[in-house]
Formats: structure tokens, C-alpha cells, sequence
């Protein structure tokens, strides 16, 4: 398993921009399938989007489609979200997680490892 660390959350007004990263550890990055999960209070952990190991395929929630970008950079362990136009239905906890496959995957339950997430709040 390898070890992630997010960053990057924080308070954002609608119509903003934030981007979150998740530093990886532990193995070989490029390995491992990456994704982005969202809890908001009192709701089921969703998917946000996800990213194969070099990064030529990647999947996007309807919800987030055309207004958030998945990124990684194999040589630095890192993986990025960009987020643009939020808005506030985007509040929530975000998770990054892997799993060990040369493609995207997008089942929460697949994953190996997760993050301990970073919290998003976007204000009307």
C-alpha cells in the first residue's frame, strides 16, 4: 500500500477556484490508479474523478464534468485536483485514493488506500 497526504482544501466563494493535491509514499507511484472521492455531511462518499497510471485516460462525475481537472506527475508522486466554478452542492470532505491497476478506477470499494481528506466549503 502507499501512504497519501492531501492538501489544498479551504473556504471558497462560488464561482472560485481551488486546487488539492495528494502527495504519495510508500511504493511506486506510477503503478497505481488514482481517484478522488467528496463526503458532504450526512451523504454517501461519492466519486469525483480518477486517472490512470500515466495519465492518459481519465473519468469525470456528470457533476463535475468541464469544470474540474485530474492531473499527475509520476516523477514528483503527486496527483492534483483543479476545481473551477464551484459551487456550494461542492462542499464537502475529499479523499484521494489508489489502487494498484494499470487503469482507471472509479469504485470507491476497489481502493486500496486513502487519504484523510481535506475539507472544501464553497459559500454562496
Amino acid at each position: 500500500q502507499v501512504q497519501l497526504v492531501e492538501s489544498g482544501g479551504g473556504l471558497m466563494q462560488a464561482g472560485g477556484s481551488l486546487r488539492l493535491s495528494c502527495a504519495v509514499s510508500g511504493h511506486t507511484f506510477s503503478s497505481y490508479a488514482m481517484a478522488w472521492f467528496r463526503q458532504a455531511p450526512g451523504k454517501e462518499r461519492e466519486f469525483v474523478a480518477a486517472i490512470n497510471w500515466d495519465g492518459g485516460s481519465t473519468y469525470y462525475a456528470d457533476s463535475v464534468k468541464g469544470r474540474f481537472t485530474i492531473s499527475r506527475d509520476n516523477a514528483k508522486n503527486t496527483m492534483a485536483l483543479q476545481m473551477s466554478s464551484l459551487k456550494p452542492e461542492d462542499t464537502a470532505v475529499y479523499y484521494c485514493a489508489a489502487r494498484r491497476s494499470l487503469f482507471v478506477v472509479t469504485n470507491s470499494r476497489l481502493m486500496d488506500s486513502w487519504g484523510q481528506g481535506t475539507q472544501v466549503t464553497v459559500s454562496s
